[in-house]
């Protein structure tokens, strides 16, 4: 005599969404120099160089606020932080 053993169904899990990006965001404020902002953005974000900080400087002067990165929760906290530590306004929202 032969006996069937049932399994629970495998693959019925539900897998956790994937986190949705943030981004940080740099205010214009009147206190910091121009190139005091771009040291401060090439030295709180890895792998932003001088070139790019300074675009995200300029724009951030002229349209008052300009996106630095788009990441996920806790390095967009992490990279806020940092430039908040620098004196610069910041801010993170949903990207």
């Amino acid at each position: 005599m032969t006996t069937t053993e049932t399994r629970p169904d495998i693959g019925t899990e539900q897998k956790p969404a994937i986190l949705p990006p943030w981004s940080v965001v740099l205010h214009n404020d009147d206190h910091n120099e121009m190139m005091y902002v771009v040291r401060s953005l090439v030295k709180s974000v890895p792998n932003l160089g001088a070139t790019r900080a300074t675009r995200i400087m300029f724009e951030a002067h002229q349209n008052g606020k300009a996106t630095v990165t788009t990441c996920p929760l806790e390095l967009a906290e992490l990279y806020r932080d940092r430039l908040q530590s620098c004196g610069l306004t910041t801010t993170i929202e949903p990207a």
